[in-house]
Order: C-alpha cells, then structure tokens, then sequence
C-alpha cells in the first residue's frame, strides 16, 4: 500500500504542491509575527503597573500608548494578510481538485458499484475548502508557539510555568477524548447522510412512480428513518464536542484566575511585581488559546479529515491520464477482438469472446434477445466500459491509445436512454463545446434530419431543453440526441436501439443518417430490436447470452435460424 505521502502527491498536482507549500510556509511565517506581537498586551501591563503607576508619569504612558497601538495595528494588518493568504490556498485547492472531482462525479458510474451519493465528492471537497479557509487549521499555526509562551511562563516564574503545563496537558488529555469520543459517529453520519442523499435523488427521479402507485408516504417513513438516525449521531457529536468544549472554556477562565492567584501568592512573598500578576495571567491564558481553539473546532477538523480520506480514495480512481501522442483520424477500419466485457465494479462477464471486422462505408445491426449484451458491446465499443479482455481498434489502434479529446472526436453514441443537460438544443448539439461552429451544428441536425423540428421549436436552437430535457418528446430527445452523435461527423457511430421512440418518419430519417454515415466513409454499428432498421444494415451480429452466434453479410445470416432468436426482428415487432 502507497503511503499518504506518495498518495497526495499522486492526486495534487505537482504544481500546486510546490504552490501550497509556500503558502503554508508564508502562512506560519505570518503566524509567528502575530503570536510574536502578542506579546505587546503583557509587556503594556507589565510596563504600566511597575513603571508608569509607580512613577505617575503621564508622557511614558502616552508613549507606551503610541507604541501599543501601532504594534497592534501592525497586528492587525498581518492577521489580515494571513486569513486572506488561507483562503487562497482553499481557493487553490479547490480549483486544482475541482475538475477531478467533477470527472468523479461523472465517472465512477463507469468503473464501480455506486454505493453513495453522487455528489459527495463536491461536498467532500467543500468542507476541505472550509476547513481550510477556517479558523481551525490557523489553530495549528498557532500550535508551535505554546512552547514559546510557556518558556516565557516559567521566565516570569518556574510556578507559574508548571501551572500552564499541567493546563496543557489536561487539555491533551480533552482533545483525544474529544477524537475518540466523536470519530466513529462522525464516520457513521456522513455514511447515513450519503444513504438518505441517495434515497432522496431517487424519489425526485421516480416521482411519478410514487404518486401514481401511492408509495410517497412508505418512501417518507424511510427517509425518516435514515434522518433520525443521522440526527441522532449529528446530536451524538455535538453533545461530545460541546461537553469537552465547555470544559476546556472553564479551564482556561479557572487557569486566568489561578494564575492570578499564584502571582499574588509570589507578591506576597516578594518573588514577583504587581506588574508581572497581570502580564503573567495574559501570558498563561494566551498559552492554552490554540488548544481551546483546536478543541473548539475538533468536529471540522474530523470531518475535513474524513472528508479527505475518502475524497483521496475516489480520485486514486481516476489518476491523471499521461499525454498521448496524437493520431492520424481513423478512416478505414473497425477491429473487434475476443472482447469480454463485465459491467463495472461486477466480476461476472456480461459478453465474451466478440470479434469482428468492419472497413469503412459498411452499418453493422447487432441483435439478439433481450439481456443477450447487446448494449453491453455498444458502450464498450465507445469506450464507455473498459473491456476485461480483447481490444477495440480504430486503424488498428487501441481506444486506450488515442487522446481524450482525439477519441472522442472521432466516435459517436446515442443510448438507449438519451439524457440531455440542461442547456440549449444547440449546446446540446455540439457536445457543449462553447466554441462550436454553429454551420457544423445545423449540419449535423440536417444528417440527422432533425433541422426543421427544431426550427419549430419556440426558440429554435436557442430552446432550453430543460433538466433532463423535459420541454421535450422523448421522439425529439432521441432525434436530438442522434445529431449529437453525428456532430463533427465521427468515423465511428454507435446506435442502441436508435428507432425505439421513432414514428415512421422518425425511421426514414434515421434510414438516411445511416446512410449518409456510411457514404463519407463512415462505420455505423446499431442495435436493433425493430427490423425496419434492417434494410439499411450491410453486416448483422447475432448475440446470444453474451456470446457471438453469428456473424457476417446481413441476408446471409438473417437466413440462418439462430438469427431468429428475437421474435421482434424477425417479425418488425416493438421495442424490447
């Protein structure tokens, strides 16, 4: 296992690591001007019991005065400069994290068994930033300086020194039963905040499954359910944190006092001045200051900490991808070989042992029964799903070779649920690219022959489609989504099922995309459950429990009995 060193190296990139360390370096080196101008309180009252008083001398004390208050003012100034430095370094951080994040987000669907909320990484993110940003982590800065104040302690007197040491380790003592008491339950409430999260997405996606088969209330006594038990361990918590909290509060008011004491038990004695009570009982308090601040905010730190930890896990997922050397674009083949797909974060394959060929200018129809992993083979061909084995090749070049932004260009994929973001139809077009050419959107709604239905939208191309595309059919999501798939004309296009939410004219039009894919040089591959798809196809896959029954010209294999395996295909039935 990779220690944290080497993982936070791994996930920050180097750049901003040479970049927070001078910040937290000019950040400590602000941290020790103002513990050092701390001082000026003490020697003030030092300074005005044992020399002004005595004296009675009026310009000494409006001297001292001058002095105290641009000292202070430098302080002030300083401190300033340090918060604002800490938050630039959240700000930092969180613009250095935040795409990755959002790749998370967007990723891990892909790559693992989504057991959590998909947002959390964005709010693991956000309490880092806070933290950060907060007074707890300038709490540490301040940390060093204890030993400082408590030399200065046993300066002014040895008994006075061993008093703000035994305070110190008694607040040692608070902290860890502070982290002992609260980091299980904090642990087990971002777990059940992560649940209840979940189970609330789920109801807004199903809502009108709740409404119509009366399941709202029973989904309700769940969500209430999981928000008792996380307000249970929230409270948990908080009475933890406030019971040693407060106990830290009282000692730190009982060692002010104390110290006052003890310093006019050592002027009774003679060991000590007036003057040194007073400066010495500001000193003693300043001591436990970061302890109680440390103390104060120890739930922010637990969860900036646990928020780290699983944060750092997730983006070990998704590691930064080393530039690749940019290809020719691929013009001439489409390899498949003994692919074995497994859907992600299952250990059980879902297609195996896949193979086959297509040059450029043919459609290939993959069909088969239902869960036969036809839509399994679609995402993988795109690169959506990593194979387990077997390679998909463009030009006789792995996907896994060409750059992001390469690969990308030159496949497209319509599935079968065809999601949209919520941006214009046009946005939605050009794969939100903000610098797309707007001839090349038109021209990929008239392939897809979409052009004149969104001319009757109320804005045209301007038309918001929506969350989800909503203000949508789920016929114009489909053909909207099948010009996306055509935008910038990819050498590589996967359909999954493309005609299920078609009309006839729908059909048509999808016949001529295809077709016009396959004219320039293009490779088509579609799902079909509908035969009328057929026509149009050169090559049919014949799928059957995961495996390839057949393969080859498309009336050569629709004659082979296992072919018709699908009632559906053969007979022009519904969607499956």
């Amino acid at each position: 296992m990779k220690s944290s060193k080497d993982t936070g190296a791994k996930v920050l990139p180097a750049a901003l690591g040479v970049a927070l360390k001078k910040g937290l370096i000019g950040a400590a080196l602000f941290s020790g001007v103002v513990n050092l101008l701390a001082l000026i309180g003490p020697l003030f009252m030092l300074e005005v019991y044992d020399r002004v008083i005595p004296s009675r001398s009026l310009p000494t004390l409006v001297a001292l005065g001058l002095l105290v208050a641009g000292v202070y003012l430098v302080f002030a100034v300083i401190d300033i400069i340090r918060s604002r430095v800490m938050s630039r370094i959240a700000a930092a951080v969180e613009g250095a994290l935040g795409g990755q994040v959002f790749k998370v987000i967007a990723g891990t669907p892909l790559k693992v068994v989504l057991d959590q909320d998909p947002l959390k990484p964005a709010q693991e993110l956000e309490q880092i930033r806070a933290f950060i940003s907060g007074p707890g982590l300038m709490a540490f800065f301040d940390l060093p300086w204890m030993p400082v104040y408590l030399a200065v302690s046993f300066y002014i007197h040895p008994s006075l020194g061993w008093l703000a040491l035994s305070m110190i380790a008694l607040m040692v003592l608070l902290t860890w039963l502070t982290d002992r008491g609260t980091r299980q339950a904090m642990r087990d409430g971002a777990a059940l905040a992560s649940q209840r999260n979940r189970l609330g997405q789920q109801a807004h996606a199903g809502a009108e499954v709740l409404a119509a088969m009366g399941m709202t209330d029973r989904a309700a006594a769940r969500w209430q359910v999981l928000q008792g038990r996380y307000a249970t361990l929230q409270r948990h918590s908080a009475d933890v944190g406030g019971f040693y909290g407060g106990i830290t509060k009282a000692l730190r008011q009982l060692v002010q006092s104390a110290s006052l004491g003890v310093g006019a038990w050592l002027v009774i004695q003679g060991d000590l001045s007036g003057g040194a009570i007073v400066a010495a009982s500001i000193i003693v308090a300043r001591t436990l200051a970061p302890a109680e601040q440390i103390i104060g905010t120890w739930r922010s730190l637990v969860s900036a900490r646990l928020a780290w930890q699983q944060l750092r896990a997730v983006l070990e997922i998704f590691p930064e991808q080393p530039e690749r050397t940019s290809l020719p674009k691929a013009c001439s083949q489409l390899r498949v070989t003994d692919l074995c797909i497994a859907p992600p974060g299952v250990q059980r394959l879902v297609v195996q042992g896949v193979g086959f060929s297509l040059a450029a200018g043919s459609a290939l129809a993959v069909i088969g029964p239902s869960a036969s992993g036809k839509s399994s083979l679609a995402r993988a061909l795109v690169g959506a799903w990593q194979a387990i084995r077997g390679q998909v090749c463009l030009d006789g070049a792995a996907l896994e070779l060409w750059p992001d932004a390469q690969r990308s260009a030159l496949t497209g994929y319509l599935p079968q649920s065809v999601d949209l973001f919520e941006a214009s139809v046009g946005q939605n077009i050009a794969r939100l690219d903000p610098q797309a050419d707007s001839a090349a959107v038109i021209a990929a709604a008239r392939q897809a022959g979409v052009h004149e239905m969104i001319l009757q939208l109320p804005q045209g191309y301007d038309t918001p489609v929506g969350e989800g595309g909503v203000n949508l059919s789920a016929g114009q999501r489909q053909r909207i989504g099948l010009a996306r798939a055509l935008y910038g004309e990819p050498f590589l296009v996967v359909l999954d099922e493309p005609n299920a939410n078609l009309d006839a004219e729908g059909e048509r039009a999808l016949a001529r995309a295809i077709e016009g894919v396959k004219a320039r040089g293009g490779v088509v591959v579609a799902i079909a459950h509908r035969s009328g798809l057929l026509a149009v196809m050169d090559q049919v896959l014949v799928l059957e429990q995961g495996a390839q029954a057949a393969f080859g010209p498309r009336d050569k294999v629709l004659a082979r009995p296992v072919a018709i395996a699908d009632p559906r295909v053969a007979k022009g039935g519904g969607q499956a």
